[in-house]
């Protein structure tokens, strides 16, 4: 069997591993929502969000520490919030009837305005890392104000969603009394284990990917790594839809995406050398680029509630955001040497 073949296996596993585990992510979250009577859209938001971002964190982590791979690090942060707007696409195509954007609860654009905010924060900061480096020690000085912002971001979020609460979510008394709180949290914790442990092994994979087939490490890091390190996000989704939580579905990609934000100003902190943004392919501001029109884009459909499909069954809200996620990965090949 061919080094490639076999390298293109161990992406399929890890995929299916991910897969697998995001389920079950999923189903255990939604048992500890019920047994301690905290909000499925809370969960979605923050629970949910926090740990189906694992991977990019661990990878991330793995990339920059022991593979020294920066741009894999970067590209698989940033990749994934371009990959997770375009779950959006998917989402509308399950939903049947009228649109996804006309079903979803408007209230969702406040948290994609801390997106945009947040992005393009980090857009500017890779823009100036050429230009002019301001740090403290080898950490940017955009590395404490994306914590902060996080934190006014999550706080404000908290209390948008305590308020907004009785709008999507239904209290159900004991929907698993065949688990106990106890034994949610453990297999909850093996399940987020299982993510961690895939997410450690993803770099060295892209890495030797890159190797073999001639790819450059952004290339791999924002179009391969970032879409299986995002296929919790996409299980989760699809299983929250399934349960009949739309808004939780949508929520836990958002939060994803204001998560992933967060990992870079990690990623920076554990980055020795120096500021991260500094030793990374300019090309990243692209993915920025795509990130914020994907959001905006998002914005137009919660607002307008557009009620037209067009083929296969999606709307053009749903076209758009499709069209920006294949120009951001042709924009990546076409650069791939860069």
């Amino acid at each position: 069997m061919s080094s490639a073949l076999l390298i293109w296996l161990e992406f399929g596993c890890c995929a299916a591993l991910i897969g697998w585990a995001g389920a079950k992510l999923c189903r255990y979250a939604d048992v500890i929502a019920d047994k301690t009577h905290l909000s499925r859209s809370w969960i979605g938001l923050i629970m949910l969000a926090t740990v189906t971002s694992l991977p990019e964190l661990v990878t991330g982590i793995s990339a920059i520490s022991l593979a020294n791979v920066p741009n894999i690090a970067v590209g698989g942060v940033l990749g994934s919030c371009v990959f997770n707007l375009a779950i959006l696409v998917i989402l509308d195509f399950l939903v049947r009837g009228e649109s996804l954007y006309r079903r979803a609860s408007p209230n969702h654009i406040l948290s994609i305005g801390f997106c945009v905010i947040l992005i393009g924060f980090v857009g500017l900061s890779l823009l100036l890392a050429g230009k002019a480096t301001f740090s403290i020690a080898h950490v940017g000085i955009y590395t404490p104000a994306i914590i902060l912002f996080y934190i006014v971001a999550m706080r404000s979020l908290y209390i948008h969603e305590y308020a907004q609460v009785k709008e999507f979510v239904e209290e159900v008394a004991d929907r698993y009394p065949e688990m106990t709180l106890n034994q949610a949290y453990r297999r909850y914790a093996l399940s987020a284990i299982a993510v961690i442990a895939t997410g450690i092994y993803l770099p060295f994979a892209g890495e030797r990917l890159a190797a073999i087939m001639g790819w450059h490490n952004t290339f791999v890091g924002t179009l391969f790594v970032a879409a299986i390190t995002s296929l919790p996000e996409l299980a989760v989704t699809i299983a929250a839809f399934r349960m009949g939580a739309l808004d939780m579905a949508i929520a836990n990609l958002l939060g994803s995406n204001l998560f992933n934000i967060l990992i870079l100003a990690l990623e920076d902190l554990i980055f020795l050398t120096g500021p991260l943004l500094s030793y990374i392919s300019p090309l990243h501001v692209f993915s920025v680029i795509s990130a914020v029109i994907m959001n905006g884009i998002v914005i137009v459909g919660l607002v307008y509630r557009p009620s037209t499909r067009l083929f296969f069954s999606i709307g053009w809200i749903s076209l758009g955001l499709f069209t920006l996620y294949l120009l951001n990965v042709y924009v990546f090949y076409l650069h791939d040497g860069e």
